[in-house]
């Protein structure tokens, strides 16, 4: 049996994603699929999910996204492989149980959901560009388990430092 495939999730706000994080999004994505890993994201067409899904997908990785509603609709075209879950926000916790790291960027309600449900699940959380507040709220909450980066080259360090730490596949 060959060993299982990293998945990295990608979390963060549709509508209310920047500009400037949208295009973090796509460069994460891009870095994610140059190591091999695999993409996961909420799997819509817009936001943080459509942009890290365009990146992977441009830089040759394999993508997923778990999709909240009954059908394909709204979904990325960049995302290869939809998981349709008929659950709305309920499938953040599938989300988050599916991935090996998950990577933060930007902050919606639903994107501190996913937070949430990846700390009690005891999941490595990076928060990557995020503002003082937000740290500083999610470290008090999760400790050891959140690492913030500044940037795509950091954040991917510290995917890999994790990964050899805990000797995950």
């Amino acid at each position: 049996m060959s060993p299982s495939k990293v998945i990295i999730g990608v979390l963060g706000p549709g509508e209310n994603a920047t500009p400037d994080e949208n295009i973090m999004a796509f460069d994460l994505g891009k870095a994610i699929a140059k190591q091999g890993w695999i993409t996961l994201t909420g799997g819509r067409s817009f936001g943080i999910m459509d942009a890290a899904l365009k990146g992977a997908t441009e830089g040759g990785g394999l993508t997923i996204g778990i999709l909240p509603g009954e059908n394909e609709k709204g979904s990325s075209d960049h995302a290869q492989i939809k998981i349709v879950t008929s659950m709305g926000s309920g499938r953040n916790y599938i989300s988050v149980l599916s991935c090996h790291v998950m990577v933060v960027l930007g902050m919606a309600a639903g994107t501190a959901s996913e937070v949430a449900l990846a700390l009690k699940s005891k999941k490595k959380i990076i928060l990557l560009n995020q503002d003082e507040i937000t740290i500083r709220f999610f470290k008090n909450i999760g400790s050891y388990n959140v690492l913030v980066s500044k940037d795509v080259p950091e954040t991917i360090q510290h995917i890999k430092e994790y990964m050899a730490m805990n000797k995950v596949v």
